[in-house]
């Protein structure tokens, strides 16, 4: 069984409250959330007199977690926040996680006051949105919908560009494909096979995940090729285009700026050592 609705709005109004206060933008990742079902144990309420006014949400990338909450800003420095993470740890210890990120804006002090003195930064990310340019789709390079023979060279593309290993991979691929708001693409080459773009589209955006060229035919062009088709084919249908980037990836970042996104937001990423 999925979330409520009414659990989903109290969540997002939370979230409201929060970001007006700094201002801030929280990465909740609602493609996540409105997919989850309750008894994967991954979000995690502080609720006072009926009022949601703590939440924590864990969302798993192979075995790898990212952490993010927020706590409303009239019952901060009560412990809530400290209360809801020792409640996910304990869980991500008994699942053995390799790896425990917490995120939260970098422009938020609060966030950071909490997490720097607990936790080792490790790295931010920048949250960019496309800005409309008169640039023309390529007819070299085709982006098509993934088929069910692909998923061996989308299982290769996870382990050679993301560093994931194979079983990481397929679990991932096993829970991600039902999601109705997410497309997977991949990406042909003269006649070749030799890339792959997720596109996961919700409140009338379309975000662009899981990029990833083969190395052998990376630096030709071939990618800002399939990435401003895909861009341009979602311009089209109506959506406001976004992505995010680490900012110690120059030469996708890079990239990214040349084919007209802009920055809007970073997150900082924090590693709970154990």
């Amino acid at each position: 069984m999925l979330h409520s609705q009414q659990k989903l709005t109290q969540i997002k109004e939370l979230q409201e409250i929060c970001e007006k206060e700094e201002p801030i933008s929280l990465k909740l990742n609602w493609d996540n959330l409105r997919t989850r079902k309750v008894n994967e144990k991954r979000d995690f309420f502080y609720e006072e007199k009926g009022e949601l006014v703590g939440f924590l949400g864990l969302y798993l990338f192979g075995t790898k977690i990212e952490v993010c909450g927020m706590v409303h800003p009239d019952y901060r420095k009560r412990g809530i926040f400290s209360t809801l993470i020792q409640e996910a740890l304990t869980l991500c210890d008994r699942e053995r996680f390799s790896t425990i990120l917490l995120n939260a804006p970098a422009s938020s002090l609060s966030a950071k006051q909490f997490l720097e003195n607990k936790y080792s930064y490790r790295f931010s990310e920048f949250q960019m949105q496309w800005k409309a340019t008169s640039i023309s789709p390529s007819s070299e390079v085709v982006v098509r919908k993934a088929k069910k023979d692909d998923l061996e060279l989308e299982v290769e593309l996870d382990v050679r560009c993301f560093q994931f290993s194979e079983e990481e991979s397929k679990s991932l691929n096993a829970r991600v494909k039902g999601e109705e708001n997410r497309f997977f693409y991949m990406i042909d080459y003269t006649g070749q096979t030799i890339g792959k773009i997720t596109v996961d589209r919700a409140n009338g955006e379309a975000w662009i995940y899981g990029f990833a060229i083969l190395p052998e035919y990376q630096g030709r062009g071939i990618g800002r090729k399939a990435l401003m088709n895909t861009v341009l084919a979602e311009h089209e249908k109506g959506y406001p285009v976004f992505l995010e980037v680490e900012a110690t990836n120059k030469n996708a970042l890079k990239l990214y700026t040349d084919c007209g996104f802009e920055s809007y937001s970073v997150q900082d990423y924090y590693e709970v050592r154990r």
